[in-house]
């Protein structure tokens, strides 16, 4: 009987083990080594300094265009503390050109960032137990683009 028992709970913890494996990778990652890695984010991005290690999250990204006028949501799994990537886009982002316009550092940590015609707003969020240590949302968008209300009917 304690055998069957044994068997039972090996079974059970195998069928755990693959389920959470599978919910841990999502399969829309970047391969390759990490220098290819990113080197196609700066392909995409340009000339938007990331954190080191940090991956595109294909599934919730939407990237139109490419380089320096790309336009749209790229999220960004990151492997350090909010508070230390939160750091490095203060300190990266305005050697890279941009400027500061508002910075938030709280829970959800937000900066705003202009540069020539474009605005760039980051988002940092801390990350799940089992997942990366910080999400990171980079919206981009021209700086004064044409924004319409809608009327009022």
């Amino acid at each position: 009987m304690t055998q069957l028992k044994r068997l039972q709970s090996f079974a059970t913890a195998s069928v755990l083990a693959l389920l959470l494996g599978a919910c841990a990778s999502s399969g829309d990652t970047a391969t390759g080594t990490p220098n290819e890695v990113q080197e196609i984010q700066a392909q995409l991005l340009g000339d938007m300094p990331l954190p080191a290690a940090s991956k595109i999250i294909g599934s919730d990204s939407l990237i139109i265009g490419r380089g320096d006028n790309w336009v749209g949501r790229v999220v960004l799994s990151g492997v350090q503390t909010p508070m230390d990537i939160y750091a490095f886009f203060q300190s990266e982002y305005p050697r890279a050109g941009w400027t500061t316009v508002s910075a938030v550092k709280s829970k959800t940590s937000i900066l705003v960032f202009t540069k020539g015609d474009r605005t760039s707003t980051i988002e940092l969020t801390e990350g799940s137990f089992a997942g990366p240590k910080t999400i990171i949302t980079i919206t981009a968008s021209p700086k004064n683009a044409n924004v319409v209300a809608p009327s009022k009917k």
